[in-house]
């Protein structure tokens, strides 16, 4: 019985990692041709691990597992809020699959696999099933990043990532390993309970080194403007959402639950991967003509700006992330929607000169992707604005002033290469006359933008009021 009500907690996870496997043998009796059913099926799954998720809530903390595995209504929440990002990424993906010729079983199933590693890496409240929840993830994402087989810039994307995760992997490995021999545990109630020590503080900052590769922070984000660039399109459009949001929310769920006590251990080192991350995505970014590329150090400032509400090592600073993370997640669904709609009769256009005039021959389009980039600039009163209000308060109530200046100056430059964009989009002369977009892509696009202007009137309050009550 106890093993039945493990898996009862464990749903989400136990329905996508069951469909993966009945994925397996699907795809093995009925080859490619059971490709595109499979790839309808794994959305359905995703999104049945999303309700899942969010059918527990209000359901208090409870362990499965012997106590290695937990979910909270928190958790809850941020792992709803994956699976239905990976849902949509992977449904508005089909169309662009089927004309580039990618579409194949595989595909999805590892999808669905590396989502359920992150649900597992939030869940987990051991080390060891961290590892295993972030290898799971890795892996698939790895496999992911060099699908298209035929194309040289994927598999050196795939080669790269899968050589700079392997180093990050064993970085924390190391990490886990002192905090282990420190702490006398992997069991994170343990750890939190252990003295702070100097062979602890080196495995934690090992631990964060690898933590901030996985959430593409500098200065370890070296991979992310070559994956994002040389991946197919589909697969940075769901690199860009449900991993990044689980990444950076696993993060702030380590270094403010078992190792909230010691903060003095880590506090200015996330602090100063903050501060570089804001700089160094901002400051990259203005150079960049490919719009992958500049959607990567966008990502990478994003992520900057989520953790100074890790850096604030408060409750505060923990809701503050998870409501910049929830916004910015959806935010890239809706901007790599615009990506995936960029195809002309001879294939894909990602530079941002082919977007020169955009306004004039598809000005809803136009209007939605405008939306999209300010909100995520956070110019009020779109969503956005209140991601960057929310971190930014949580920063100044910890006193890391000088880290909210940071974000304040890197925010004012990131506007110029949106607005670089924007000025193609609108003023530049006619470049091309894409094709229209499959049905799942407009809807993102459209849906995200819609979100993108009127949320901060309709959801910035029960947001953050479940987010207050949500928290310990």
């Amino acid at each position: 019985m106890d093993l039945i009500a493990s898996f009862q907690t464990a749903a989400p996870e136990a329905i996508a990692i069951g469909f993966a496997l009945l994925g397996v043998l699907a795809g093995a009796i009925l080859g490619d041709r059971a490709s595109d059913l499979i790839t309808r099926a794994a959305v359905l799954a995703l999104a049945g691990a999303g309700v899942a998720s969010l059918a527990g809530m209000w359901g208090g903390r409870v362990e499965a597992f012997g106590g290695v595995y937990v979910a909270t209504d928190l958790l809850r929440v941020i792992k709803g809020v994956v699976y239905f990002l990976a849902a949509g990424a992977l449904a508005m993906g089909l169309g662009f699959l089927r004309s580039e010729r990618l579409l194949r079983y595989e595909y999805a199933l590892l999808v669905v696999l590396a989502t359920a590693g992150a649900g597992v890496m939030l869940s987990a409240s051991d080390l060891t099933v961290f590892y295993l929840g972030l290898e799971l993830l890795s892996i698939s994402s790895y496999v992911l990043a060099a699908f298209n087989r035929d194309s040289q810039r994927s598999a050196e994307a795939g080669l790269k990532y899968f050589v700079l995760g392997a180093l990050a992997s064993g970085l924390m490995l190391y990490g886990m390993s002192l905090i282990y021999g420190f702490a006398g545990s992997t069991d994170f109630e343990a750890i939190a309970a252990a003295d702070a020590s100097t062979g602890l503080m080196f495995g934690v900052v090992l631990l964060v080194c690898g933590l901030a590769f996985k959430a593409s922070a500098a200065p370890f984000h070296m991979w992310v403007p070559d994956v994002y660039q040389g991946a197919p399109s589909a697969v940075v459009a769901f690199f860009a959402t449900a991993p990044k949001v689980a990444a950076v929310m696993v993060f702030a769920g380590l270094m403010l639950g078992p190792f909230q006590s010691k903060a003095a251990l880590w506090q200015d080192v996330v602090a100063i991967i903050a501060a570089a991350s804001m700089v160094v995505g901002a400051l990259g970014a203005l150079t960049q003509n490919n719009v992958k590329r500049l959607l990567a150090y966008s990502s990478v400032a994003n992520v900057g700006f989520a953790l100074i509400g890790v850096a604030a090592a408060s409750s505060q600073g923990y809701r503050a992330a998870l409501i910049y993370m929830m916004i910015y997640g959806l935010t890239s669904l809706g901007l790599f929607a615009a990506v995936l709609s960029m195809r002309r009769s001879d294939g894909m256009v990602e530079t941002m000169a082919d977007l020169g005039g955009l306004a004039r021959t598809r000005p809803g389009f136009a209007v939605a992707i405008s939306a999209l980039l300010l909100s995520v600039g956070g110019i009020p009163p779109l969503f956005g604005f209140l991601g960057k209000w929310v971190v930014f308060e949580a920063g100044l109530t910890s006193g890391l002033t000088w880290l909210v200046l940071v974000g304040a100056v890197a925010a004012v430059v990131s506007l110029g290469y949106y607005l670089r964009l924007l000025k193609t989009i609108w003023i530049d002369p006619t470049a091309h006359t894409f094709e229209r977009a499959p049905a799942g892509v407009t809807l993102a696009l459209s849906g995200t933008a819609v979100v993108a202007v009127a949320g901060l009137a309709v959801l910035a309050g029960p947001i953050t009021r479940l987010g207050g009550q949500l928290l310990p």
